[in-house]
């Protein structure tokens, strides 16, 4: 089945169909870096991690660039509130954004280009836009340039809305702009602001509008015209409505699908900075383990509405505890002939299974991840009854059967990052890390003392042992062959 994709500018699902037959080219709109990151900032990662993942798995040389946009009003004025240059203020909070994202467990981008790293890609692409009759300099003098938004005929088409519907763009004052609607495409110096924030044009010093920086860098790193444009729902417009015209006006052809991940609702409110609703990834992951919160993040379609409480959060923990017990009962019953665990980083090129064919329709209709973790659960609950009619020593049909289901169940997991027994998920039940070979020795130990002392009769002892397990949030199960153990349901 050709992968099929919902295009917010057609507002249908379209066959994925690249510029170059076997890449995919996605740009992301990643952080204004202006302060901490938000749950509403991971959940658009993660989707396109995901999306990222599924293109790799079905044979696609994958090509990601998330920017940072590094200086604009508010990096200025919260640089002064905090304290710090504006620079300092920039790169300490996108140092807290790339932490928020290794936590998640998502995948490193293959560029992160910088906005004050690309000003002569901008400046060059303003330039095209006032040649081509599409730009103009401020009426007043002051320097700014502006995009005419009534001069490009399909303006507003992503977003499907007519000019004069339009609110009035609020990024620089009127009296400069030919019409409201108008937007920056350049912002000149203001003498309250620090001369290290602006740059030198054939128009003036200045800096960037926020809109020209994507146009810039999505088309250096992958070309005039690209596949894939990605970005929270909020970004449509203007932001995206914006760039999608500028790109268009100045000749490039742009992206050829857009796509945006549905908001979160907190309370049933949307979340946001004026309602004080925000809710900031370090303080998640203070209260929950990351892969919950990402498995969270997968629960819903993209598209869609996310409803967030901490009690939804929470719940989550039981579905992986479903996975990562099976993982770690069946990875204890075969021993050195368990499969090795799949890792995104290195590709699926190798792999030794195909994910089941409900698994990947679900991904190929658009990302359809409710459905493709139910498919994980279908082969979970077969897993389990295997193990329990195997019992501690499977036969070698048996072993067989398991090991395929192993491998099947952690390579849909890995697609979508959240495989408790990857490498990365440090703690996570199963995980090939320390802490967990840690804790497997330390079970093992005081599993081995249960064993002995009901050998000795010693039963009070025996069950103590258990207790303590059973406390610590561990159970125990007597074998035929000995002993196993996972996390309690």
């Amino acid at each position: 089945m050709t992968i099929q994709l919902y295009n917010t500018a057609t507002r249908t699902l379209e066959p994925f169909r690249p510029v170059a037959e076997g890449r995919a080219g996605i740009y992301v709109c990643g952080a204004t870096v202006q302060g901490a990151p938000h749950i509403g900032h991971m959940r658009s990662a993660v989707v396109f991690d995901q999306l990222r993942r599924w293109l790799g798995y079905r044979g696609y040389d994958v090509t990601l660039v998330r920017n940072v946009t590094d200086i604009d009003d508010k990096i200025l004025s919260k640089s002064v509130d905090e304290g710090r240059t504006w620079w300092a203020h920039a790169y300490h909070y996108e140092q807290s954004f790339t932490e928020a994202y290794d936590r998640m467990g998502v995948l490193r981008p293959t560029y992160e280009p910088r906005a004050t790293g690309h000003i002569t890609e901008m400046i060059e692409l303003i330039s095209r836009l006032l040649d081509a009759g599409f730009a103009y300099e401020a009426l007043d003098g002051s320097g700014d340039v502006y995009f005419a938004a009534g001069s490009w005929p399909e303006y507003g088409g992503l977003t499907n809305q007519r000019l004069e519907d339009m609110a009035d763009a609020a990024d620089a004052p009127l009296r400069g702009k030919r019409d409201p609607r108008d937007f920056a495409l350049w912002k000149a110096h203001k003498s309250e602001d620090p001369d290290t924030a602006s740059w030198p044009t054939p128009w003036g010093r200045g800096r960037p509008g926020w809109h020209i920086e994507c146009s810039a860098m999505s088309t250096k790193y992958l070309g005039a015209e690209f596949d894939i444009h990605g970005g929270g729902l909020d970004l449509r417009f203007p932001h995206h409505e914006n760039e999608k015209a500028q790109s268009q006006a100045a000749g490039d052809a742009f992206a050829r699908v857009w796509m945006h991940s549905g908001l979160l609702n907190v309370g049933g409110d949307k979340m946001s900075k004026s309602l004080g609703n925000s809710i900031f990834a370090h303080e998640l992951f203070d209260r929950f383990p990351a892969i919950t919160v990402r498995y969270f993040l997968s629960t819903a379609h993209y598209r869609s509405v996310l409803e967030f409480s901490e009690q939804l959060v929470g719940q989550q923990g039981a579905a992986l505890d479903r996975f990562a017990n099976f993982l770690i009962r069946a990875r204890q019953a075969l021993g050195d002939a368990a499969p090795s665990v799949p890792d995104a980083r290195r590709g699926y090129a190798e792999r030794t299974v195909d994910v089941p064919a409900a698994f990947a329709s679900a991904m190929d209709d658009d990302l359809a991840i409710p459905r493709a973790l139910a498919v994980a659960f279908e082969r979970v609950s077969e897993g389990y009854r295997l193990l329990d009619a195997a019992g501690s020593a499977p036969s070698e049909s048996d072993s067989v059967a398991l090991v395929r289901l192993v491998a099947e169940i952690e390579l849909m997991l890995d697609i979508l990052g959240v495989n408790p027994t990857a490498a990365n998920w440090a703690g996570a039940a199963g995980g090939d890390d320390s802490a967990n070979r840690a804790l497997d020795a330390l079970v093992s130990e005081l599993a081995a003392e249960r064993l002995a002392a009901k050998g000795e009769k010693d039963y009070a002892r025996a069950d103590a042992i258990r207790d303590r397990l059973s406390a610590a949030g561990i159970a125990i199960e007597d074998t035929p062959g000995g002993f196993r153990w996972s996390l309690a349901d």
